[in-house]
């Protein structure tokens, strides 16, 4: 197993799967970054589509009753009535806050901690609440993404209460390969400066990495997955590349 601690996912989640990485889950010392290395506190209603779970991930609402998330942060498919999401505010701690159970889970077929992290958790009611859209081709997997999560500020640090965002540039693959040799291109896409200071966390696994499309609305083109630490130099995030499983998850979605 390469470097068991040095690569993280980016869960803090209790309990999260650990296989070819240690998780990014959130726990309240986990290695992590402002939700976000590096980002602002977002506004209320600035991204009505976040999710925070109660294992110690992020993810974006995929339908009002279905939720998109990493597959590390979950446990294998079936009826799951153990996860919390948590929804409609940036301040968890906020009594406008909507909680809603889960009933079932859906992780990606073939996971086994490297590549195809993803994951979708059915909620016990729909959640009315504006949903994000998918990319469904590669179109947009460039540019500049935005990136936003309840994971720690820094690496080390603990989960934070309110929502953070921040922006990352895109990391070609031939790049991405030079810093992680394991990255599985067809599967996978990264973000990041080459200089650091900027980047997901600890505790913002499962959540979404976004763009504007060519209509001016939110699509998700990522969904934060792993990492070495945070924010550090030469070492951008990895994000499960959403095009590349479009169909799967729509697929996966009408089964729940």
């Amino acid at each position: 197993m390469k470097q068991l601690l040095r690569v993280l996912k980016r869960c803090a989640a209790a309990g999260a799967v650990v296989l070819a990485a240690v998780s990014l889950q959130p726990t309240s010392a986990s290695a992590a970054a402002p939700p976000v290395v590096g980002g602002t506190r977002a506004a209320q209603g600035e991204f009505p589509f976040m999710v925070r779970l109660s294992m110690g991930c992020g993810g974006a609402l995929y339908t009002q009753q279905i939720v998109l998330t990493a597959a590390h942060c979950v446990g294998a498919t079936g009826n799951n009535t153990s996860i919390t999401a948590t929804a409609g505010v940036v301040d968890l701690q906020s009594s406008s806050a909507i909680k809603v159970r889960s009933t079932k889970v859906f992780r990606a077929p073939g996971y086994n901690g490297t590549g195809k992290d993803w994951a979708l958790i059915k909620l016990a009611q729909p959640v009315n609440l504006p949903t994000l859209k998918i990319a469904e081709t590669s179109a947009y997997n460039n540019g500049t993404f935005t990136v936003a999560g309840w994971g720690a500020r820094r690496e080390g640090g603990g989960q934070q209460r309110y929502l953070y965002k921040a922006t990352v540039p895109f990391v070609s693959d031939a790049s991405c390969k030079q810093s992680y040799p394991e990255l599985v291109s067809n599967e996978e896409i990264c973000a990041g400066y080459t200089q650091g200071g900027v980047d997901t966390c600890q505790g913002d696994s499962g959540g979404p990495m976004f763009r504007r499309d060519n209509a001016g609305a939110w699509i998700q083109v990522g969904i934060v997955s792993w990492g070495e630490g945070c924010a550090r130099p030469d070492y951008p995030g990895v994000y499960t590349e959403v095009s590349t499983f479009a169909a799967a998850i729509k697929s996966a979605a009408a089964t729940l």
